[in-house]
């Protein structure tokens, strides 16, 4: 793989860690807001804050989980092996890694993953 495309992607790789963890800082920041807002109120709203800090919790776990791919592809990318698919070590196409920089799989070895976990 291009050495100049792999640079591209751990540049691009790092800006989306820095995206995530400002979300995350501002959902925290939103989070604590709608805590210490929390009134003595009827059990309805209560329970409709409580979904509400569920919501945003599970957005906070989705984005943890990036950030986890993403220092996992920032290693790959130092360890020279950033753009090789973790199932079968064939290249992941440039076009995937462009769309999902943190891609582990190519296609084929994700798609047959998917359709054992359906």
């Amino acid at each position: 793989m291009d050495r100049e495309f792999i640079e591209r992607m751990k540049t691009a790789l790092i800006e989306l860690k820095k995206s995530i963890i400002d979300n995350l800082i501002a959902e925290n920041t939103e989070f604590k807001e709608i805590v210490e807002g929390i009134n003595p109120k009827d059990l309805v709203d209560i329970a409709a804050e409580d979904i509400d800090r569920r919501t945003i919790e599970a957005i906070g776990a989705q984005e943890v989980k990036r950030l986890r791919l993403i220092d996992a592809a920032l290693s790959r990318v130092e360890n020279e092996k950033y753009g090789l698919c973790m199932k079968c070590g064939k290249k992941i196409p440039e076009e995937r890694l462009l769309a999902i920089p943190y891609a582990l799989m190519c296609i084929d070895c994700k798609t047959v993953e998917e359709r054992r976990t359906r």
